[in-house]
Formats: C-alpha cells, sequence, structure tokens
C-alpha cells in the first residue's frame, strides 16, 4: 500500500473531527444528523442523483415520478445514517453494538448449519448496513473472514480494518481471497463476502437483477461447490423500531455435474434472495452505485442500464 498523501490525512482529520463531535450525541440524535445530511446529497447537492432515481424507475417501473423521488431522496438518507454509525462503530462496547439489534432474529439458521465446526459461506449485498451483518455475526462468536477491497484513502482502509477486526472479524483482501478463504473454510471458519457489484478483474457471472442482466462476483458460488459449504444470504436490515434485525436464509447449492451452470445457478439464487429484500426495504439498498453498468454485448436496448 503506498503511503497516505496530504489529502488523505485532511479527509481522515475531518472524520477524526466529526466523530468526536457526534461522540458527544446521543446515538439516535447522531443518526438523525445522518439522516439530514445524507438527504443534502440528493437535493441541493445533487449528488448521482440521475443515477439513483433511473435506476429506481427501472427497478420499481409502476412507480410515479413524485414516488420516485421520494424512495430516492429516503435513499439518501439511510446512507448519511449509515455513514455516521460506521463512523461510530469503534466507540461502541459490547453491549452498544448489541442494542443496535433487535433480540428477534435469524441466527438459528446460521448457528445450525455452523453446528460441528462446518464452514459456511455466507453472502450480503450492500442493503441495510453491510458493515453491522458481519459484527452481529462475530459478536455471536462465529468464527468469520470477511473479504474486502482495498480502499483508495489507506487511512480509511486502516480505520475500517481496525474496525473490523475489533469486532471479531478477520480481514482478508479480496486480491488474498483464493487462498485464505480456503484455508479457512477447511479449518471451519465462516467466509464472508458482499456480492452484489461486479468488478472488473474478478470472476463474475451475469445474472437477473430486478428484470435486468447485472455482473455478479462468482465467489461464493464457486467455494460453497468446491468445498461442499452451505450458502447463507443474511443482512442486517433497520426496522421501525429504530434498531435492526437480522435476517437469513439459506440458499441451495445444487451439483449436476455442469460446474459452470451451477455456479450461475447458484449466483442467480443469492441475487435472488438479495433482489426480494430490496423489495421490502428499497430505500436501504446502495442505488448510488450503478447496477447495471456492466451487462453482455447482445442485452436487449430495452433491458440496458438505465443510468448509462
Amino acid at each position: 500500500m503506498k503511503p497516505p498523501r496530504l489529502r488523505h490525512r485532511l479527509e481522515y482529520g475531518a472524520l477524526r473531527a466529526v466523530t468526536a463531535v457526534l461522540r458527544l450525541m446521543p446515538l439516535d440524535v447522531a443518526r438523525r444528523v445522518g439522516a439530514f445530511i445524507g438527504r443534502l446529497g440528493y437535493r441541493p447537492l445533487g449528488i448521482r442523483r440521475t443515477t439513483v432515481e433511473r435506476q429506481l424507475a427501472a427497478a420499481f417501473p409502476g412507480l410515479a415520478p413524485p414516488a420516485v423521488a421520494t424512495m430516492a431522496r429516503a435513499a439518501y438518507a439511510h446512507l448519511g445514517r449509515l455513514a455516521i454509525e460506521l463512523a461510530l462503530l469503534p466507540h461502541l462496547k459490547q453491549e452498544g453494538l448489541r442494542a443496535l439489534f433487535e433480540e428477534d432474529s435469524d441466527l438459528g439458521l446460521v448457528q445450525r448449519l455452523a453446528a460441528g465446526g462446518r464452514g459456511i459461506v455466507l453472502c450480503t449485498g450492500h442493503v441495510g448496513n453491510w458493515e453491522l451483518t458481519g459484527a452481529y455475526l462475530a459478536m455471536h462468536g462465529l468464527p468469520l473472514d470477511a473479504v474486502v477491497r482495498r480502499m483508495a484513502n489507506p487511512l480509511f482502509d486502516g480505520f475500517l480494518n481496525r474496525t473490523r477486526s475489533r469486532v471479531g472479524m478477520r480481514v482478508i483482501y479480496d486480491s488474498d481471497a483464493v487462498r485464505q478463504i480456503t484455508r479457512g473454510l477447511k479449518e471451519g471458519r465462516h467466509a464472508a463476502l458482499v456480492a452484489d457489484q461486479g468488478v472488473l478483474g474478478l470472476a463474475s457471472s451475469f445474472v437477473t437483477f430486478f428484470g435486468r442482466p447485472a455482473k455478479t462476483p462468482r465467489g461464493p458460488a464457486v467455494f460453497a461447490l468446491k468445498f461442499d459449504a452451505p450458502v447463507v444470504f443474511c443482512a442486517a436490515v433497520l426496522q421501525p423500531s429504530g434498531r435492526y434485525r437480522f435476517m437469513a436464509e439459506e440458499v441451495p447449492v445444487v451439483k449436476t455435474g455442469d460446474r459452470e451452470a451451477d455456479v450461475d445457478a447458484t449466483v442467480q439464487r443469492f441475487t435472488s434472495a438479495l433482489e426480494r429484500l430490496v423489495r421490502r426495504y428499497p430505500e436501504q439498498y446502495f442505488w448510488h452505485h450503478r447496477r447495471w453498468k456492466r451487462q453482455p454485448p447482445d442485452t436487449p436496448p430495452e433491458l440496458r442500464d438505465p443510468a448509462g
């Protein structure tokens, strides 16, 4: 990793200063501040507003423009709230982290599949608070290997990874994922991957997301098929109570003898699980990323990237 530049130090200094102020506030007040700041990104700043609105309109074609605008504004508020939670996460003790979650959860499903030291492939998407998803599992004693990307700002990168390690996760950069996850699954550790953004250079499949082909990482499916590991789609989703609920469902992994087809089918199944959750909580999805930016060249015009 390259040493931080002056710009990186200034950005990180600003984060530390803001965090110091936020720590003086009750958490619910700090979250409201985050939601307010997030909404500013929608209007008047208009940061990626066209991308968000076009993708929402494509995913929910029955919505009238005013409803799309309302949903988009809520997505910006959620992103601002999430940023505040992430900034404060290192300062939460175990009790504070537990207090962020409702007692009712699908944790039992994960624990049953992990019984006997069996390694699980846990995948999620950019919905709810994906950092809290891993933190929740680690908090309950599940040995977790979290696959992450290296951030451009090395100081931010270090901040995030120290936070992840502090709550009990072992951090693995995506460049080391194949070797480290292979070893971890053999040892009965669980692999945690955010799998809803296709990236150049990483193995991906084109599967359907809200009716359009979207490039999606194959990693969870490849690991599951190779090691006969269960796949669980999970997420921490904010509830009306102001707390998160840990939700999970097992994703079927079927071996037909055609490895490539089996991988693609598994990728489609966990992507469909994500879509079902996003349909329930559309304002908690990261619509700011162009989900359909990379598609097959023969994609019909009506199914191409709506934000392109």
